[in-house]
């Protein structure tokens, strides 16, 4: 075997990486549990409270050494697998910067009656139209205005420079989307700085491209109220004069004996044995204390040694730590006795970012001059009309801006009595910067320098501008799942992955002999390589993922089911063991590639397209085809090539007895039923579109907008009784049903769908608890780990705008549409006939309304699955399942085509479909097996998914034989008619 080595290398380094990633993971898990031990009582109750206490104790000190590289607690939380919301719990966010408030901002609040009814037309058309406010806007202007221009409105005081009354409404519309995007840059600098503060492990934001939107998934966290109000508060500009530090006195040496003495009192007891134990520190506050006085300016004046825990440093404007230590620090310094000692007219605030210093990051600590309990600083950020990036004298990076005439007047008092002396720009209570004041400001054109990077200027401007047009962000759709629901669901998909690997293992043995062993090897490379890359890659693992991983159990025996028949067809024709193992591998080479090819730009296409569960199932989906190319192609011929090396007298084997010549030598005559295969698909799918059209299918949230919860009782409650009595509540816009078990119902209502306000789902919620406590007379409770007899808790919610729902269906759309374009322009690169790629599409537009109306008809007759993202993602999969058969097949009819000529064309389509006709039935075989297990273990929310990938896999594998290869037949009738009755060539 050729290039052995290059694969033994890359499994080896492949496996290194995998093992290197995951130990992270284990690490994570080994430190979490002693958390837990530490926060245990004897009576075995947890105080969570004590466990964080113990988690943030060693958020920044090393827990793992790998090969003499020490990683703290933080790395190795970032660098774990991480699990998603609905293994774990937690919530996921979708927040939109409203646009409304930056055009009226910059209108400078104009009270033209057109321009507010235009404002007001484009709200209601936003609501529904799927296109841009600032468009709409516009739009509506035009017929509310006439001929009126823009500059009317917007050429304004605050925006002179900008907008006159010479500016185009082309121009002015330019200014008001760039107003737009920068309002969502800095909403999410904003907002990212925020969930960075929040003590959050692995939180996740991403803008959502071409859309003013921003996704925040925060793992973990169970106070919903806590996070609206956190990411929906307006931020709070600021400028606040600092005290420097030698007017702290006595008042900063006594503070600073207490962070050093009470160092010791704040590390939890339990973390001896896993932390360095700590220097004496019994003279340091006096000797530090001593130098201070004397006047020391920098680190190596003081002459000491610092390392013990908190890392004084004394800078040339105030303190500076260690990052590690400032959550111990903040405890310290909220304790009355310490807060005695300082002056009343002092408050702390930390730099919003750390700054690298021989190889520490150190995090400076601002006293600001502000009275206890006063929130009012000398200078608000609402007088701030204007602020950009812009360049120095020097040329280097710097932030000018402007301010209104009141904010003038008290900018140049205020820079006149700090001369010398430095103001905080503080955003949230985190200074962003404290620039020094080099003279009085008469007027409000100000420019601040520092060491930037035009990055970093640009930030900055964004941050200052936070005052002058505020976007307020709605959060337009909201997902909760409590910890016991992702508990509940990391089980079932645990459950799911074993049971169907079990099963899959016992089938290829039990049919491949040794050969099944080999291709159970590559499976579990496979998996393996799956979670690695995962870990390497930062994603997190979520319950579509499972099923990601669950379906790639199936269809990556697919590529050892076609070698191994290959190598059995091989051997059928007299051929030696060796050269049958030759042949196989490089006779199936060709299917595999174009198999895998196709259903991985399906994959892509999900994720470039998909949104949250879809995009993590794609990309395990495309994880899986690729490491199940290299370990099902590569990694299994080195084993079989090692287990064959003694040639014929090798005990390697390929079948069992009696599955030794199953399925070969056949010759169905399938193309001659075609016709038949045509009007039974016919039938099925009109009476299903007719089923869907008259009766419905049932769309989730995901597509309607709207908000569901799942109720979890102590006990079984009807949730027929429980409609009857929401109904009331709802106007009947409300909908019950079992979820997974009957004391957990899942209530859907649309009642007040389009009202995007927190006050809107704070009364539907109430009305659900109060309609409930009615109908059952049980209570409610916040935490559904304290359940008790007579109670019921919300374990999850969603919540999901009608604006949000219109562009999930039309990326959904989009996605069917570009995948279906993709696999048309693969094939006929591959085959070089337009008839294979048409006849593709074909196949797969009907397993997709195939899959659609299965979905009516099982709707019609009680079994009511919903369509949503995941429902998509299903049928995509089934989308990249059915080519994958369908390839198979046109591959042998290109092959037989190269060796027979282009006579007897159905014959030969004929005999290609009977060739593989063994690989599709076990392929289809060991997919149905994990599928079905995912039906029956995979829990509810993924119900609606396994039950399309049933009806797609056989649907898929019916259409490969009976729609895919008999199109192309009824296509390519005509082509070669007319090449037969041409005369023959002249062979010279």
């Amino acid at each position: 075997m050729k290039n052995k080595g290059i694969i033994v290398f890359l499994t080896v380094v492949i496996t290194g990486l995998c093992l290197y990633y995951l130990s992270f993971t284990l690490v994570s898990n080994s430190v979490q549990k002693k958390a837990t031990t530490y926060a245990t009582d004897e009576s075995g109750n947890i105080d969570f409270d004590k466990r964080q206490t113990y988690l943030d104790s060693v958020w920044r000190e090393p827990v793992y050494n790998f090969l003499g590289i020490p990683f703290t607690y933080q790395e190795v939380k970032n660098t774990e697998l991480g699990l998603g919301l609905d293994l774990q719990g937690g919530m996921h966010v979708t927040l939109e910067v409203s646009p409304i408030e930056i055009v009226k901002g910059l209108s400078g609040g104009s009270k033209d009656e057109a321009f507010n009814q235009a404002i007001a037309t484009a709200v209601e058309q936003s609501r529904t139209v799927n296109e841009s406010f600032v468009s709409l806007f516009y739009q509506a202007w035009q017929q509310e205005a006439g001929d009126r221009q823009l500059n009317t409105i917007f050429a304004t005081a605050a925006n002179r420079g900008r907008i006159s009354l010479e500016s185009s409404d082309t121009d002015i519309l330019n200014i008001i989307e760039d107003e737009v995007e920068n309002a969502i840059d800095r909403s999410f600098n904003i907002l990212r700085t925020r969930i960075d503060r929040f003590g959050t492990s692995q939180p996740n934001i991403q803008r959502i491209q071409n859309t003013g939107r921003i996704q925040i998934e925060l793992p973990g966290v169970d106070n919903a109220e806590r996070v609206r109000n956190l990411l929906q508060g307006v931020a709070k500009l600021q400028f606040w004069e600092v005290a420097e530090i030698n007017e702290f006195g006595d008042a900063l040496q006594q503070v600073n004996a207490f962070l050093v003495e009470e160092a010791k009192t704040e590390q939890p007891q339990a973390n001896a044995d896993d932390l360095e134990t700590l220097s004496d520190t019994t003279d340091l506050e006096s000797d530090l204390a001593r130098q201070l006085a004397e006047g020391a300016t920098d680190q190596d004046s003081l002459g000491l040694d610092v390392s013990p825990i908190f890392s004084l440093l004394k800078a040339n404007y105030g303190l500076v730590y260690e990052l590690r230590d400032t959550i111990a620090i903040n405890r310290i310094l909220k304790r009355d006795d310490v807060q005695s000692l300082l002056p009343r007219d002092i408050r702390f605030m930390w730099s919003v970012k750390p700054q690298v210093q021989d190889g520490m990051e150190l995090l400076e600590l601002h006293a600001i001059k502000a009275p206890r309990g006063t929130e009012q600083a000398p200078l608000e950020g609402d007088v701030i009309t204007d602020a950009r990036q812009s360049l120095d004298q020097t040329s280097r990076p710097a932030v000018s801006m402007q301010m209104n005439a009141e904010g003038a007047r008290n900018w140049r008092r205020l820079t006149a009595e700090n001369i010398g002396r430095r103001i905080a720009v503080v955003l949230d209570n985190y200074v962003y910067t404290a620039p020094t004041v080099q003279g009085e400001i008469p007027s409000g054109q100000s420019e601040i320098t520092g060491n930037f990077t035009m990055e970093e200027a640009k930030d900055l401007a964004n941050i200052l501008k936070s005052g002058t047009l505020p976007a307020p962000t709605n959060i337009v759709e909201e997902a909760i799942v409590g910890p016991t629901l992702g508990i509940e669901a990391r089980n079932q998909g645990i459950n799911s992955m074993i049971a169907g690997l079990v099963l899959v293992v016992l089938f290829m043995v039990a049919y491949y002999s040794k050969g099944g062993f080999v291709a159970i090897a590559a499976l579990l490379f496979n998996i393996f390589f799956i979670l690695g890359i995962l870990a390497q890659l930062g994603a997190a693992l979520t319950l579509p993922g499972i099923a990601g991983i669950v379906l790639t159990i199936g269809m990556s025996i697919d590529a050892n089911v076609l070698i191994f028949e290959r190598i059995k067809e091989e051997l059928r024709n007299g051929a030696g063991i060796l050269q049958a193992i030759s042949s196989g591998y490089d006779k199936a080479f060709s299917a595999i590639l174009d198999s895998n090819v196709t259903t991985f730009l399906t994959g892509a296409i999900l994720y470039a397209l998909g949104q949250g569960p879809v995009k993590g199932f794609a990309i395990v989906l495309m994880i899986g085809i690729a490491s199940s190319f290299f370990s099902a192609v590569f990694i299994t011929r080195v084993i079989v090539h090692w287990m064959s090396k003694k040639g014929d007298k090798s005990s390697i084997s390929f079948a069992t007895p009696f599955a030794g010549n199953l399925l070969s030598d056949l010759s169905v005559d399938f193309l001659s039923k075609r016709k038949v295969a045509y009007l039974i698909s016919s039938s099925i799918i009109v009476v299903g579109m007719i089923l869907a059209l008259t009766t419905g299918l049932k769309f989730g949230v995901d597509f309607t907008g709207g908000r569901y919860y799942i109720m979890e009782f102590n006990e079984p409650v009807p949730a027929s009784e429980l409609k009857v009595g929401l109904d009331s509540q709802f106007d009947g816009a409300v909908e019950v049903k079992t979820y997974g078990a009957n004391n957990v119902l899942k209530v859907t209502t649309s009642y007040l769908v389009n009202d995007e306000t927190e006050e809107a789902t704070r009364e539907v919620e109430a009305k659900i608890r109060e309609g409930i406590a009615t109908v059952t007379g049980f209570s409610f409770i916040e935490d559904a780990t304290q359940m008790q007899e007579g109670a019921f808790a919300i374990t999850g919610s969603n919540k999901v705008l009608p604006t949000v729902a219109d562009d999930i269906k039309n990326s959904s759309m989009e996605a069917m549409f570009f995948s279906l374009v993709a696999i048309f322009l693969y094939i006929l690169l591959r085959f070089r006939k337009w008839q294979f790629s048409l006849a593709s599409i074909i196949a797969l537009i009907h397993d997709t309304f195939f899959v659609i109306a299965a979905f009516a008809i099982a709707s019609a007759l009680g079994a009511t699955f919903e369509i949503d993202q995941v429902f998509i993602a299903a049928v995509l999969t089934v989308i990249g399942y059915s080519i994958n058969d369908t390839v198979i097949v046109f591959d042998r009819i290109r092959e037989n085509i190269s060796n027979r000529g282009t006579g007897k064309l159905v014959q030969m389509f004929n005999d290609a479909i009977n060739q593989t006709l063994a690989r599709t039935i076990i392929t289809s075989a060991t997919t149905l097996i994990v599928v079905l297990v995912l039906l029956i273990f995979g829990g509810e929310v993924l119900r609606g998914f396994s039950f399309a990938l049933l009806i797609g896999v056989l649907v898929g594998t019916y259409s490969s034989i009976y729609i895919a290869t008999p199109v192309v037949v009824d296509l390519m009738k005509r082509e070669l008619a007319s090449e037969a009755s041409a005369p023959p060539k002249k062979v010279a």
